[in-house]
């Protein structure tokens, strides 16, 4: 078997070949792109395997190549830098260190999902990309509205009607800022309008379909929390108990012991953003579903802190969103179990 390691760079990508005795085969740099990459892995020698670290260009490359190696590892950054951390660094000596890792199986490795999760993936995060400025435009246009001092409803300033309306009969608001108030107001429009274009075709994609059906079954999961679920926590049968699935979402802390002392850390900025900020959304607003969730949420309340509150709460989504994930059936209310059970 050769292990191959590899650097990946926007423009180039620097490789290392070795043996499983660890001898150097071959070693180089080749551009990123298919037509080097397949003029290069027709020279290398068989069986291979071939490993690299995770980067926003891995996903086509992995994709390119898995066709033509036994298997195809990805690593996780931050890990694999604490194992091959040099006082030397360069793209050929990281290449060397992530074969060697390969090779000798101390590769940290991540998980790759699937191409129909990742493309699905793509669309609904720049649909999150949508949102952040539709946000940004419209604390412009009310920024706007404040330096000139004009009069107006915040509650309402969003609304069609009372925004034409604003901008026809409100005389103080000055001839320099309408151009800028008219293009602000149509790109929320196209925002909008965009976004629901994109969610509606997640919706309907027949690859997602009965499984966005089913987890929207949940409390408090609309349509989404349940495309983030599908989409974020991709193939479900790798998270073995609910803890895993928790610790993914970062819905609790960590924890460091010593000795007798244990000491729960506050919650890391190592995690998938998107699936955490939407299970905390959804349990802000859960309890108000269902009678479950708002004795949770009370339960933790009368202990003073609100964050934590919603954090049991958000727990408690994910424990039901995996079972309901895992056994491909609808979510069963706790009346409906107690019947049942009886």
């Amino acid at each position: 078997m050769y292990y191959i390691g590899l650097d990946v760079h926007k423009k180039t990508i620097s490789f290392c070949v070795k043996d499983a005795a660890g001898h150097v085969h071959r070693e180089g740099k080749i551009g990123s792109t298919r037509r080097e990459l397949d003029a290069w892995i027709g020279t290398l020698p068989q069986p291979r395997m071939i490993a690299m670290e995770a980067t926003i260009f891995t996903g086509w490359i992995y994709d390119h190549l898995l066709p033509h190696a036994s298997a195809i590892k990805v690593a996780h950054p931050l890990m694999l830098r604490a194992i091959a951390l040099a006082k030397k660094l360069s793209d050929r000596i990281d290449a060397s260190k992530i074969a060697d890792c390969l090779r000798c199986d101390f590769l940290p490795e991540c998980h790759m999902a699937s191409t129909e999760i990742r493309n699905r993936r793509r669309v609904l995060r720049y649909r999150h990309l949508l949102v952040r400025q539709m946000v940004q435009t419209k604390n412009r246009v009310s920024g706007l509205l404040l330096e000139t001092g004009v009069e107006h409803n915040k509650s309402r300033l969003h609304k069609v009607g009372y925004f034409r309306r604003l901008l026809a009969t409100n005389s103080d608001i000055d001839d320099s800022i309408r151009p800028l108030l008219r293009l602000s107001r149509e790109t929320i429009e196209r925002c909008q309008k965009t976004e629901y274009a994109l969610v509606s075709s997640l919706e309907r994609d027949p690859f997602l379909k009965e499984r966005i059906k089913r987890l929207r079954t949940v409390p408090g999961v609309g349509p989404i929390t349940a495309l983030n679920w599908a989409l974020e926590m991709g193939d479900i049968s790798r998270f073995r108990t609910i803890k895993q699935a928790v610790s993914y979402c970062r819905l609790c802390g960590d924890e460091r012991s010593s000795a007798d002392k244990v000491m729960r850390m506050p919650l890391s900025k190592q995690r998938n953003k998107h699936i955490q900020h939407v299970l905390v959304e959804a349990a802000k607003l859960a309890p108000r579903q269902s009678a479950e969730l708002a004795l949770i949420h009370h339960k933790a309340m009368e202990k003073g802190n609100r964050n934590r509150a919603t954090l049991a709460v958000a727990r408690k989504i994910v424990a039901w969103l995996l079972a309901v994930d895992r056994e491909n059936r609808e979510f069963i209310p706790a009346q409906q179990r107690e019947t049942r059970a009886a």
